[in-house]
């Protein structure tokens, strides 16, 4: 496995500082993990710097712990990888003259996971006997490298001084000759008493004698590597446990439950929030915890202010050739593309993500009713400040880019970063938030209301539930709203009459329309009644820019004034009904006239669709996730903090008994049930046959084997 950052300089040329995660999954067998240094010229060339090989034997050692690690020299000849199969026998065979000698057969039988070089790969070996007084060499062999055999008279008496090389090539058709693959030594004391040896060799490097490197001569690398191995069960053993974490959230208070009390026993939150989110993702189960993790976090704040500590923004020295105006205006319009970016984003927020922030943002207007923005601010310090910043200010982390940015660009993108999170903050004074004097009159330019009011709009589509059990208490956000053209429904000619200028209007409960703004409502359909919204074939009524929002009774066409509103219709209309349960999965892109579908020719109006529907599945986030792998990942936290689990059950037994509050007394009683049900479940499963040591020790035996690593 290699894992190859790329250059970022925060300091000084010499001293790079990276300060980046990697997290990646990494097959059972493998020998070294690998970390390589290249560095950048001025033409964009790579060149290696040195590299960091851990074994996989080893890593335990460094598990969890920063550690400097010093650089080793790359080169063709140290970069191998793969296995070879050998089989050597040797015999003692009678010559002509009757003199007893011995004969060394040595057979390349096969080789695994070979490097592809230049898209192709066409290994040959070259086999020779070391400490001998004659060296034999084979040439190439031909496709396929498996059962090759080679013989070798051996004159020595001492057969135990001698060794086999295999080295293998690739054949190339470069003028810079053959690629080295690798090599194997074997001393021929292997074979014993028996004179047969068979076995697997990991490729080693060249042994070509270069001088090695000094420790200070490269540098070194700090790294801080955690390694986690998971030997997961078969699933039964975990129900008992899976059980207790997804009632998590139905556990009053949720801070006694057994998924908090992981996270407070963690010494690391995030170890136990990762294995977690996903558990709970998987069996859906997500939204409900979160709410009622949020619903006690903000019940516990005093404050309102969720932006307080984003006050400080760092100077930017400008160079002696740059202009203040010039470089302002161009970072205006870089805010300006990438906040439109995120406020016309709202459609494509996940299902899941939006009933989270719903919920943050009914328990925020719950607890600080006197606020009437606190709805806003609770979900916007969320959004923009633990996903739309840092994905602006290290864009590569979030696979926006392929290269940490330059310290120029990234700068520019910190200044960019502050300035989307000023307008996400919903701040009455953008200047005011920062304590640069000289950038007060960019900041002002944000104090626009349309920047707020497009803050607003995004949050409301982003925070609207999908779940039709919440729109009783969920309060109607407007949406959107303006004048189209509406075809009168029920009509079957085709007239102009039926065509009429209306005012629509879309919230999160339905979507209405009027004869003007401001008057009744001449027809609404309620959100859960909307089955799907797609766009009208041009030929139904020689009309452009038009879209159907289909009913169960029938469809309304709708004219857009151009194709852009349209598309914009379409995609608002389609997020907010995309979780309706009876959303139809087909539909007729023409509309009905003269008795009969215009697309398909079906006389009936209530045919099913002829053609797939565009709007697809809600928006979701998709992870492939191993439940028991989790469960046991939790298993393994709680085993590894028993102690931990045992003082607060401890406490929480002595504590419940004392005289108090009687709310206290049962809260202290409900976390002492949930502390002492997985401390048992915990112990049950270390006391099975299969259980801790039993089950290290299968491990041991199952990962021995017959390959070599001389």
């Amino acid at each position: 496995i290699i894992i190859i950052p790329t250059i970022s300089v925060f300091s000084v040329r010499c001293s790079p500082f990276y300060g980046e995660d990697f997290y990646c999954e990494i097959p059972r067998s493998f020998r070294h993990l690998s970390f390589y240094i290249f560095d950048r010229d001025v033409f964009r060339r790579d060149s290696s710097i040195g590299k960091v090989a851990v074994k996989k034997e080893d890593l335990q050692k460094y598990h969890g712990k920063d550690h400097w690690f010093p650089l080793q020299p790359v080169c063709a000849d140290s970069e191998v990888q793969g296995m070879v199969h050998l089989e050597l026998r040797l015999s003692e065979v009678i010559t002509d003259s009757g003199v007893v000698c011995h004969k060394l057969a040595t057979r390349v039988l096969e080789c695994q996971d070979l490097p592809i070089v230049n898209n192709q790969c066409d290994p040959y070996a070259a086999v020779s006997l070391l400490g001998s007084s004659r060296s034999f060499f084979f040439s190439q062999v031909t496709k396929p490298l498996s059962y090759t055999k080679r013989q070798f008279d051996v004159e020595e008496d001492d057969v135990d001084k001698l060794a086999l090389k295999v080295d293998l090539w690739n054949a190339s058709n470069l003028k810079f000759g053959d690629e080295f693959l690798g090599e194997v030594r074997v001393p021929l004391k292997v074979l014993g008493q028996s004179g047969v040896h068979d076995a697997w060799y990991f490729l080693q490097p060249r042994d070509n004698g270069y001088k090695s490197v000094k420790a200070d001569e490269l540098g070194s690398l700090r790294l801080n590597i955690v390694y986690t191995e998971d030997h997961v069960f078969p699933t039964e053993h975990y129900n008992p446990l899976r059980d207790l974490l997804l009632q998590s959230a139905h556990i009053e208070p949720v801070s006694a439950s057994a998924a908090h009390i992981l996270g407070e026993v963690c010494r690391e939150k995030q170890e136990a929030a990762v294995p977690l989110v996903r558990l709970f993702l998987h069996y859906g189960k997500i939204v409900p915890f979160l709410s009622a993790i949020a619903h006690a976090e903000i019940s516990r704040t005093q404050d309102m202010n969720f932006w307080s500590y984003l006050h400080h923004i760092d100077p930017v020295k400008l160079k002696e050739s740059e202009n203040l105006d010039t470089n302002r205006e161009n970072l205006r319009q870089y805010v300006d593309r990438i906040f439109n970016v995120i406020t016309s984003s709202g459609v494509s927020c996940p299902t899941v993500m939006g009933d989270i922030f719903f919920s943050l943002r009914e328990s925020a207007a719950s607890r600080f009713e006197v606020d009437p923005d606190v709805r806003y601010t609770a979900v916007s310090s969320f959004i923009f400040l633990r996903f739309f910043a840092p994905a602006i200010l290290s864009p590569n982390l979030f696979q926006l880019r392929p290269h940490h940015p330059d310290p120029y660009t990234s700068r520019t993108l910190t200044l960019i970063s502050k300035t989307i999170q000023t307008l996400g903050s919903l701040a009455k004074s953008k200047s005011a938030n920062f304590k640069e004097s000289y950038m007060a009159a960019f900041y002002d330019y944000f104090n626009e209301q349309k920047y707020a009011d497009a803050v607003k709009n995004f949050l409301d589509l982003i925070s609207s539930s999908a779940r039709w059990d919440q729109k009783s208490i969920e309060t109607p956000i407007m949406l959107k709203e303006g004048f189209m053209i509406k075809r009168a429904q029920g009509r079957n000619r085709f007239g102009l009459k039926n065509f009429k200028k209306r005012w629509f209007r879309l919230t999160n409960h339905e979507f209405t329309y009027h004869k003007t703004k401001g008057e009744g409502a001449l027809c609404s359909i309620p959100i859960e009644n909307i089955l799907a919204v797609e766009r009208l074939e041009e030929e139904s009524f020689k009309m452009k820019n038009m879209f159907q929002v289909i009913q169960p009774e029938r469809a309304l066409y709708i004219q857009a004034n151009n194709c852009v509103e349209a598309r914009d219709w379409i995609d608002i209309l389609t997020k907010v009904s995309q979780c309706n349960r009876k959303r139809l999965s087909t539909y007729h892109p023409s509309a009905f006239l003269n008795g009969h579908w215009l697309c398909c020719k079906l006389s009936a109006d209530s045919a099913p669709g002829c053609t797939p529907c565009t709007g697809g599945l809600p928006a979701n986030i998709q992870l492939d996730v191993d439940g028991d792998r989790e469960t046991e990942r939790i298993y393994s936290l709680y085993s590894t903090y028993m102690a931990k689990l045992v003082k607060m059950q401890e406490a929480c037994g002595s504590k419940s008994v004392y005289d108090g509050p009687e709310q206290e007394v049962q809260t202290r009683q409900v976390q002492e049930n949930q502390v002492r049900q997985p401390v048992s479940i915990t112990s049950q499963v270390r006391e099975h046959p299969i259980g801790d040591q039993s089950f290290q020790c299968y491990i041991r035996q199952q990962s021995e084997s017959s390959t070599y690593s001389i």
